[in-house]
């Protein structure tokens, strides 16, 4: 088990941000019934050369064999490993605005080996409303919740303005893993894990890259017309 928990730490971190994605393809490949896979072929489903494909799935110790590829549902299985998804993990969701409620709606968590146990909120007109089917719960109670639970992971979808408070409730609760949708950057202890999802960055580098192929396909008239 030591020897597989420090195979794990050893991953880097780009190769795990991109596994959940080879895990995605596997998946669908599997549920259309397809056993095996080359390296091109899930690299070219993925958007990923096939030479770094193979180098992030070497961490894991999968070379797949020549001539047939890899078997899915084996590589499923070792990603699965990897990522930590061979067992559930809960996730409480704080902030019950729009983003709050699409997040506690969405059913893509399940098939993830995640499950939605919590949601929580500071307004008292949104605690105790149904969401998702799931009642909504004062963040102050966050530290019994998360206990009773066993909340590994907590979402914060607060507004910025209330992000910070959110995630101090989160630290005292004792939870180390936080995935952060606020427009804001958090200030939390060293031991706690933090990803921030920021939407409208994400939106502003796609309005970038627009900008680019827009130019590099009107520039190249624009020098005809001037020569």
């Amino acid at each position: 088990m030591a020897g597989q928990a420090n195979e794990r730490r050893e991953i880097p971190d780009a190769t795990v941000a991109r596994l959940p994605e080879y895990l995605s393809a596997l998946t669908a490949l599997d549920e259309q019934g397809v056993g095996s896979v080359s390296s091109e072929e899930l690299a070219a489903l993925v958007g990923v050369s096939s030479a770094k494909l193979r180098k992030d799935l070497s961490h894991l110790g999968s070379y797949g064999v020549r001539g047939v590829g890899y078997a899915v549902d084996h590589l499923s299985y070792q990603i699965s490993r990897a990522l930590g998804l061979t067992q559930d993990w809960s996730i409480a969701i704080i902030g019950m605005g729009n983003l709050g409620r699409a997040l506690a709606a969405y059913n893509g968590f399940a098939n993830r080996g995640v499950e939605v146990v919590a949601l929580l909120d500071e307004d008292p007109a949104v605690i105790g409303t149904i969401v998702a089917g799931l009642r909504v719960e004062p963040v102050a109670d966050l530290p019994r919740i998360a206990a009773e639970r066993g909340i590994a992971i907590a979402l914060i979808a607060t507004p910025a303005r209330s992000a910070a408070a959110a995630a101090e409730s989160v630290v005292a609760a004792g939870i180390t893993s936080i995935l952060n949708f606020a427009p804001v950057t958090l200030d939390v202890p060293e031991e706690v894990h933090i990803r921030k999802v920021d939407l409208a960055t994400e939106v502003q580098i796609l309005a970038f890259h627009h900008q680019q192929q827009r130019a590099r396909t009107v520039l190249p008239g624009l020098r005809v017309a001037a020569q």
